[in-house]
């Protein structure tokens, strides 16, 4: 199987250790190196003012023109809130079995809920939301384990109630030639 390069494309402004954790842990969990690259990227076209949200399918599109780096996997992370035409929102989208995906800390964070702000919290369900839409891009699905990551999540606290690990079954899927 040939290595796995992932790049983490911060595509807001977002804190340097907090970036650092987030590839560590996503690193350590598909047991590669995740490299961070800073994107600048306007995002006023994939604004829909209708919704007052930004378009995830355009930006999973437009994410690969940001890097000149080579790579078998590219996460583009952002602060806004993200849409599907189909959803209301999304916490972020893969396209299955290639190599780009996206995800957003918009509806993760505590604040949006009238809770206290939790960096920590905001930290592991980040870095969950990074591990399940890289594991859409090497080919899984959503898995039925209540615990594995890749467990479809609708609501944040659906994240909170997973781990932050692939279950056996999915890391053998990942071992037998997934992408």
């Amino acid at each position: 199987m040939e290595e796995k390069r992932i790049i983490l494309l911060s595509c807001s402004q977002f804190d340097r250790e907090f970036l650092r954790q987030v590839a560590t842990a996503v690193g350590n969990e598909y047991r590669t190196g995740v490299m961070t690259e800073e994107c600048h990227l306007d995002l006023n076209p994939f604004y829909n003012p209708t919704r007052r949200q930004y378009d995830g399918d355009r930006l999973l599109r437009h994410i690969p023109l940001c890097t000149a780096s080579h790579y078998t996997k590219l996460v583009g992370l952002f602060r806004v809130d993200i849409y599907i035409p189909i959803l209301t929102y999304i916490f972020g989208q893969a396209i299955l079995g290639k190599s780009d995906a996206i995800a957003s800390v918009f509806r993760l964070r505590n604040e949006l809920y009238g809770m206290k702000q939790d960096e920590k919290l905001l930290l592991s369900r980040t870095v969950k939301e990074v591990i399940h839409e890289l594991g859409h891009t090497f080919g899984l699905i959503h898995c039925q384990n209540h615990a594995c990551v890749m467990r479809s999540s609708t609501y944040v606290e659906e994240i909170d109630l997973k781990s932050s690990s692939l279950c056996t079954g999915c890391r053998e899927q990942i071992a037998h030639g997934k992408k």
